[in-house]
């Protein structure tokens, strides 16, 4: 790739398939008789075609999250225990035996 002076670079060619072109050359041979000649003469034109191939770029930027429930703490609140969730209170507002 070359970059010159200016902020856009020349990217290297995408080359096609060979295609075959024929060029046509006429001589015009003189045939000593005292029939008439005819000569035609062919004008061939040809087109160059240049291809060119713009390219953009874009950038996205993905945002993700995750939500936790926090671990436990070792302080017997929100600890699983006998009865269901450990606390000082126990079912029915019982207090439990060892928190006081």
């Amino acid at each position: 790739m070359y970059c010159g002076p200016r902020p856009s670079c020349i990217l290297p060619p995408i080359v096609h398939p060979t295609q075959c072109c024929v060029n046509n050359t006429f001589q015009n041979n003189v045939v000593p008789h005292i029939h008439p000649t005819h000569t035609t003469n062919v004008n061939h034109i040809n087109f160059q075609h240049e291809h060119f191939f713009p390219h953009t770029e874009s950038f996205v930027n993905e945002v993700t999250n995750q939500q936790f429930v926090a671990a436990p703490t070792h302080a017997g609140f929100g600890v699983p225990g006998p009865g269901g969730f450990g606390g000082p209170v126990g079912p029915y507002g019982v207090p439990r035996p060892g928190f006081y």
